[in-house]
């Protein structure tokens, strides 16, 4: 298969996954990575990080946690050294060019008019079926920023939606980090830092941070480490999240409250028949109810009211999106002695002091203003294509999600895959899924179905994104379905979908990357 080129971007969790189960099927791939190191992500990350799974539930399916890692929730230089470890044990490393940044791709050979006419993906419904081929530039920064050009039958984009392209939020005029009397980074910037730089960063300073995802609460959890009640971090959030000091509600670990085929029956799903649909409709009082219970077990654990931290929207809508994550270890025993402070405010601007916010007649007053305010993760994949034909499509309309069949392959995109734009709670084995089911595309084991029974299928998922995730149905997250989404991928490729011994324990034991270690 060595005339059968395939090009990976990126080798973080994806990119490995990817190159692995190509490398399986007999390819020769070659991936591209801009850091000089593997790991993704987790190459920059504060030292307050932890891993948001526990670790037999985030493993790669034939490499588990070495027996030294002790801790459930492992640290981030943990992670980091796990994921390098894997890359190294399997042999991964010699398919990767560090220092390379791919800042293009464009599909050759083939009309848009043409490409328009097509009934199957590709013209033939084949991952190598197509006369066009892909030209990837690439910036080689270790070659004095040397820019090549290579050539594809195939690439697979695993760039990541965390990472990158930083939001930056608009403010009114006159009220931008310009007119402020101290120092603006985004948490990208700050991440970047070594933990040793990170720490006198901060050290003796005022740190507002603006932000209210797990990269907010981890930065201020760090801050007031380093700072206590002589200069309290303040954390304004715009919205107000969830956020879960451990995994159990009322007793009863999350798992079984929404991770498992027996909590997915309460929700309509993707592709659903009339018999689960009915069932949906008829549990929704208990769907109702699991959601009351688990959000009165996080009011009587947290001072939410107390703070202004309840939330306007439902747990099972933070669910829906993948919006939940663990808080730090001891974060509102940080607030309540003063060395964290929380705001809430939908308008935000500079002074020259700090921050104005609503309501406050005084500034939050500041030396540095980190915003965790998240990346451009739409915008970053849609940047990678030259043709503005793909960028629309990767853009999509603006009331619709990415139209991408099994969050992997857009329909009307040729010879071409994205890994982990999806989101799910627990990313690992999924993304084990995804590449597995990838692999057996590029090897031919199943061809997928016409483009309008693709796009059809994305509506549907549309409708249930729609459905549960309210105004952020365009985080593509399956978490709230996520052995439904797995048990597609495994009827694709042959496998049974149904990995537990006995109907019981299928129905009620949570699936991990143990389930999906073989075929069955």
């Amino acid at each position: 298969m060595e005339n059968r080129r395939i090009i990976i971007v990126g080798a973080g969790f994806s990119g490995l996954l990817a190159c692995k189960y190509a490398v399986e099927k007999g390819f020769h791939p070659v991936v591209f990575e801009a850091q000089d190191s593997v790991g993704g992500i987790w190459n920059h990350t504060i030292e307050s990080t932890r891993l948001q799974n526990v670790k037999e539930g985030f493993q790669f399916s034939d490499f588990p946690w070495p027996p030294s890692v002790q801790d459930v929730l492992p640290r981030n230089t943990q992670v980091l050294q796990y994921v390098q470890s894997y890359a190294q044990h399997l042999g991964l490393m010699r398919y990767i060019k560090f220092n390379s940044t791919v800042i293009g791709i464009d599909y050759n050979g083939v009309s848009i008019e043409e490409m328009q006419t097509w009934d199957l993906w590709s013209g033939t419904g084949k991952p190598f079926g197509s006369k066009g081929k892909w030209t990837i530039k690439v910036q080689h920064i270790d070659q004095g920023s040397l820019i090549k050009e290579y050539e594809a039958e195939f690439v697979i984009l695993c760039i990541g939606r965390f990472s990158g392209l930083p939001n930056i939020p608009e403010f009114a005029q006159d009220h931008g980090p310009e007119i402020f009397g101290g120092k603006v980074l985004h948490a990208m910037e700050y991440s970047a830092m070594d933990n040793a730089s990170a720490a006198e960063f901060i050290k003796g300073k005022r740190i507002a941070i603006v932000g209210s995802m797990k990269s907010a609460v981890d930065l201020a959890a760090e801050c007031a480490d380093a700072n206590g009640n002589d200069k309290p971090c303040t954390m304004i959030q715009r919205t107000v999240h969830w956020m879960l000091p451990g995994a159990y509600f009322w007793g009863i670990r999350i798992d079984f409250l929404y991770f498992n085929r027996l909590a997915e029956l309460l929700l309509h799903k993707p592709g659903e028949g009339f018999l689960h649909s009915a069932l949906a409709f008829l549990l929704s009082p208990l769907r109702w109810g699991i959601e009351k219970l688990v959000e009165s077990d996080l009011r009587w654990k947290l001072p939410l009211k107390k703070h202004r931290m309840i939330p306007k929207h439902g747990f099972l809508q933070a669910i829906s999106t993948c919006g939940i994550f663990s808080l730090p270890e001891n974060f509102y025993d940080k607030v309540e002695k003063g060395s964290i402070v929380l705001k809430n405010s939908e308008v935000i601007g500079f002074c020259k002091e700090g921050l104005m916010i609503d309501g406050e007649a005084q500034p939050v007053k500041a030396d540095i203003v980190l915003l965790a305010t998240g990346y451009k993760g739409d915008e970053k994949l849609r940047n990678m294509f030259t043709s503005s034909v793909f960028q629309n499509y990767m853009t999509g309309k603006p009331n619709s999600v990415i139209s991408l069949y099994r969050q992997i392959v857009h329909p009307r995109i040729p010879q071409l895959a994205i890994i982990g734009y999806a989101q799910s709670h627990n990313n690992l084995y999924t993304l084990e899924m995804k590449c597995r089911w990838l692999a057996n595309i590029l090897d031919e084991t199943f061809q997928l179905p016409s483009i309008k029974e693709m796009e059809k299928d994305v509506v549907e998922w549309e409708v249930y994104l729609k459905r549960y995730g309210g105004k952020y149905y365009r985080s593509s997250c399956v978490a709230g379905v996520h052995t439904w989404y797995n048990d597609q991928l495994c009827r694709d490729i042959g496998w049974n979908p149904r990995r537990k011994k006995g109907f019981i324990l299928d129905l009620i034991q949570a699936y991990g990357p143990s389930d999906y270690k073989e075929p069955i």
